[in-house]
């Protein structure tokens, strides 16, 4: 009998009392001044999110996956740390909301792996009460508290009377308030990609991050099972292609959506609708994810090449597989934020208009006869059709019903985002023909 074999790696999980304490922003710093100074750094984050991972891979240098015990599973959250485990100096895990929200929690993630909470707190409107804060994040769970990252601090003197108010509790690090933020939009962070200057504002963040480092090298580590990696996938999708749209307009995918597609045997082949390409001539099938569609309604309005591609493609059969972004380019019309209708592909029908309230929001699962899909919502647009749903999500973790999905025939739309590796063979049957 083999022994299991071990790394012990600092892992540290960011969290905060709730969301707008600068969870990312601290987390993208403390990982780029880490690599700066020539230490491997992972990141992972904690719950569904897509633009997050994205900024926190262009700080760190690395892929960002996701943990989360319910949507991921505990199997797979501990094999994606052991792999992580297995390349990196420092593994850093961004949570999700506040320390203790949602079902499960971030909370309930440290606890599961042993890993210690590094809080972050704003603290540009106190000063004492810091101290009472942290605490109270600490002990309510309760939870390791390997100390604070204080965002937002005024002065040297204002540092100073937060680390005093914390007691037993280090304060690792500290960031002053920025004058050049990380732009948002209605979705979250602007993509990274979108921003000429986003290298330089991490330098700037890692430069601006004032370390304790007789704080940080008195860090424990962490102790990660090597050989907790993931069986190999059966061949389900073996010698078929896959086209999976990427740009601008469709950016909204799970990384462990691609690896899985891979792992069932698939090829990729990635295009642009928004540069009008139609889609690729080897494909078997076609993978239409979210993103900001509404952003650039007018180019996918009028990218006649790309429309007229995936219309052909369905007229012949083709499995395509539609998620939210992907959703309402394939509608009818489109009414983006300015309230302007532009013509979509038209395999869907029924019209998206954009609107001022979040339309869904969290966890949902998708039962099949392979097991249950999981994954989540998020949107800010609203389809109105008169097709019937062929099926619905179910909220977790009340069960009510969740997302509609739609089957056009060879077209499976949904607001839904599947977290493929939730149930691999699910995501089989949908990309093949048969569909069973």
């Amino acid at each position: 009998m083999v022994s299991p074999r071990y790394a012990d790696v600092h892992v540290l999980l960011v969290s905060a009392v709730a969301s707008g304490q600068g969870k990312t922003t601290a987390t993208a710093a403390v990982a780029r001044a880490l690599v700066k100074r020539g230490l491997r750094v992972r990141v992972f984050k904690c719950g569904p999110d897509f633009i997050d991972p994205m900024l926190l891979e262009r700080a760190s240098g690395a892929p960002v996956g996701t943990l989360d015990l319910w949507m991921v599973g505990m199997a797979q959250c501990r094999s994606q740390l052991a792999q992580a485990a297995r390349n990196a100096d420092v593994i850093l895990i961004e949570g999700v909301m506040g320390l203790y929200d949602g079902n499960p929690s971030s909370a309930d993630l440290a606890r599961a792996f042993g890993v210690p909470v590094m809080a972050v707190v704003d603290a540009s409107a106190m000063a004492q009460t810091a101290g009472a804060l942290v605490h109270g994040l600490r002990d309510y769970g309760p939870v390791e508290m390997a100390g604070v990252i204080a965002n937002r601090v005024a002065s040297a003197g204002h540092a100073g009377m937060i680390a005093a108010s914390m007691r037993d509790i280090p304060l690792l690090a500290t960031l002053p308030r920025q004058k050049n933020a990380l732009p948002e939009r209605h979705l979250g962070l602007v993509l990274p990609s979108e921003l000429a200057d986003i290298d330089v504002l991490l330098d700037q963040l890692a430069e601006q991050l004032d370390f304790d480092e007789t704080e940080w090298s008195a860090l424990r580590t962490t102790r990660i099972d090597l050989d907790a990696l993931p069986e190999p996938l059966a061949p389900l999708l073996a010698r078929k292609t896959i086209a999976v749209a990427r740009d601008a307009a469709f950016a909204f995918l799970y990384p462990a959506n691609l690896e899985t597609l891979r792992g069932l045997g698939a090829t990729l082949a990635f295009f642009s609708p928004l540069a009008n390409q139609a889609i690729p001539p080897e494909a078997d099938a076609l993978y239409l994810p979210g993103g900001y569609p509404e952003l650039h309604a007018e180019a996918l309005s009028g990218a006649g090449a790309w429309k007229a591609s995936v219309l052909a493609a369905h007229a012949e059969g083709m499995p395509i597989v539609a998620e939210c972004g992907g959703l309402m380019a394939l509608a009818d019309t489109l009414a983006d934020q300015a309230g302007a209708v532009w013509p979509m592909a038209g395999l869907l029908p029924g019209h998206v208009a954009m609107q001022e309230r979040l339309a869904g929001l969290g966890s949902q699962g998708l039962a099949t006869p392979h097991g249950t899909l999981r994954g989540h919502t998020f949107h800010y647009s609203a389809l109105r059709t008169d097709e019937v749903p062929r099926a619905h999500t179910a909220k977790h973790p009340s069960g009510a019903p969740g997302e509609a999905l739609y089957q056009v025939g060879s077209l499976s739309a949904s607001y839904f985002h599947a977290y493929f590796a939730s149930c691999p063979a699910a995501v089989a049957a949908m990309f093949s023909r048969s569909g069973q």
